[in-house]
């Protein structure tokens, strides 16, 4: 029954007619929980707030639903803004990007000047990209505008890479042999058997082994994961290997496990926290309720209280 829950958040999140729906009527029933503001002010202050807990950020302006260059570049304007508003606030926060938000799907063109736009700005800041993976659909697309970008700007620029897709452990033996920063996340899209693990205890395995491979080979690693027992094994190899701390962080998701990650960082661990802002939020927020439908439940009682 979760399995078929969760597959249909993932195709109503794909819905163009809900995604309107959601922008029409704001933020609301629950989705506020995961997304921090419809604005930049909105998200800044959420910045300063996890800052003063001792939490790192990474801003994430939601907008996967681009249809026209111009929507491109008003993406790149937002996430170029987002980055002169770190500088100008003094807070701790770097920026994560979705390539189709950038126009991928309309011009390779397109979003390798809006990509270095963005670049630019934070290497004039001293600041750090992170390239999201998207689907499967875009996976090679993404790593090879990622390495074309990462020779040019160097670690100004980074990349995720998806546990539950069978090609990760190539991907990352590739990847390191650049140096490269790395976030290991599972993967919340719906992708065939034919290219993704079907089984969660074999995407978990797949998750361990690609963080402790690129560890090992002492390359930064933002080990993003709610999950305990996975959380309890790294610690344990990270202290098993004597693995520095300024060498990885923990990652979570805005809303998420929020004991857990004030408990991580006062053990003394780097801990960042994945803030997303924007009106075009329904996509993301679809997919995290598919990654644990349990939080429909959350969702409906907002509904009823609302």
């Amino acid at each position: 029954m979760e399995q078929v829950m969760r597959n249909a958040l993932l195709y109503m999140a794909k819905n163009r007619q809900a995604n309107e729906l959601a922008r029409r009527y704001g933020l609301r029933f629950g989705a506020q929980r995961f997304v921090a503001g419809q604005t930049l002010s909105e998200a800044i202050k959420s910045v300063q707030t996890l800052n003063k807990q001792n939490l790192l950020v990474t801003l994430d302006h939601l907008g996967e639903s681009v249809f026209t260059a111009e929507e491109a570049e008003l993406s790149a304007d937002a996430c170029v803004s987002a980055l002169t508003a770190i500088a100008e606030h003094g807070i701790r926060s770097n920026l994560s990007i979705k390539l189709t938000q950038l126009g991928m799907d309309l011009s390779r063109d397109l979003c390798v000047n809006n990509v270095r736009r963005i670049l630019d700005e934070a290497k004039k800041h001293r600041n750090f990209v992170r390239i999201d993976m998207e689907d499967y659909a875009h996976n090679e697309a993404t790593i090879a505008l990622f390495k074309e970008m990462h020779e040019i700007y160097g670690n100004t620029v980074g990349l995720v890479i998806q546990s539950y897709l069978y090609k990760s452990k190539e991907d990352i033996t590739h990847l390191g042999a650049l140096d490269v920063n790395l976030r290991i996340v599972k993967g919340a899209y719906k992708e065939e058997a034919s290219v993704a693990y079907p089984v969660k205890a074999d995407v978990d395995k797949n998750y361990v082994t690609l963080v402790q491979q690129h560890l090992s080979a002492g390359h930064y690693t933002a080990i993003a994961t709610h999950d305990d027992a996975i959380i309890d094994q790294m610690k344990h190899f990270i202290s098993e290997h004597h693995i520095a701390n300024d060498r990885f962080e923990f990652q979570m998701l805005y809303g998420i496990r929020t004991q857990l990650q004030q408990q991580l960082a006062s053990e003394g661990y780097r801990v960042r926290i994945y803030v997303p802002y924007g009106d075009d939020w329904y996509a993301y927020f679809m997919r995290r309720l598919a990654e644990r439908p349990a939080n429909v439940a959350f969702v409906v009682k907002s509904m009823v209280h609302s």
